[in-house]
């Protein structure tokens, strides 16, 4: 009984950890098919993807800026920010901040939305295979063709033609920045119909953008 306790046991640890390696292998070089927050909605998907080439350059450089501008340099977690954020959580505050655009992409392709610990714990790994097996663009690539831009609007390519009426090669500059200050509240906050809130933080970011100078070495354009 004992024996073949540990053989299961042996046999789910292989999948837990094999399953993921192969595919962050494969999703190096093939698109992604879907995401377990795709299934988790309850709304038609619309997406398009796209390869980063196809994307203005605008857009991966205003993501960078508003969720990441040490993306082009870390190793896939940027250490102050999240320990700022444990801080927070650990004295009953929001913990905003601290995922990185890596943490993120791992999230979106392997794991369900929230902010549990164990959840979180499950990102670490999944983050530094990523960031191990993958280069920075293609980081980008796969997180700007995965990333929820609205109900049921997934990716840059659905995004910029669902807000704007054309496709992600042709945004503008304010296009781009207007799509990276909706992301962290894709459902509450609209690109294309912006208010107040969503135009200052689109302005912030492209001051940001103009700011970073080398830090966004790795982005198309740079």
């Amino acid at each position: 009984m004992l024996r073949s306790l540990r053989r299961w046991f042996l046999a789910a640890l292989a999948v837990a950890v094999g399953l993921p390696v192969l595919l962050v292998l494969a999703y190096r070089l093939v698109p992604v098919p879907v995401t377990p927050l795709m299934l988790l909605r309850d709304a038609p998907v619309d997406r398009r993807w796209v390869a980063l080439e196809d994307i203005a350059p605008a857009l991966p450089r205003a993501v960078i800026a508003a969720e990441d501008n040490l993306f082009c340099g870390h190793w896939g977690i940027d250490w102050r920010s999240l320990s700022a954020a444990v801080e927070a959580y650990a004295e009953g505050e929001r913990a905003g901040g601290g995922s990185t655009i890596t943490m993120q992409t791992a999230k979106n392709l392997f794991l369900w939305p929230g902010r549990h610990p164990v959840r979180k714990a499950i990102e670490f790994p999944l983050t530094l295979l990523i960031e191990l097996l993958w280069p920075k663009r293609r980081i980008l690539e796969v997180y700007l063709n995965v990333v929820e831009w609205g109900d049921g609007i997934y990716g840059a390519e659905a995004a910029a033609r669902h807000h704007f009426g054309k496709p992600a090669r042709d945004l503008t500059a304010s296009e781009a920045a207007r799509l990276a200050a909706v992301l962290p509240n894709p459902l509450k906050w609209s690109a294309g119909r912006p208010g107040d809130y969503v135009l200052r933080r689109a302005a912030t970011i492209r001051r940001r953008v103009g700011q970073l100078g080398p830090l966004l070495d790795c982005a198309p354009g740079a």
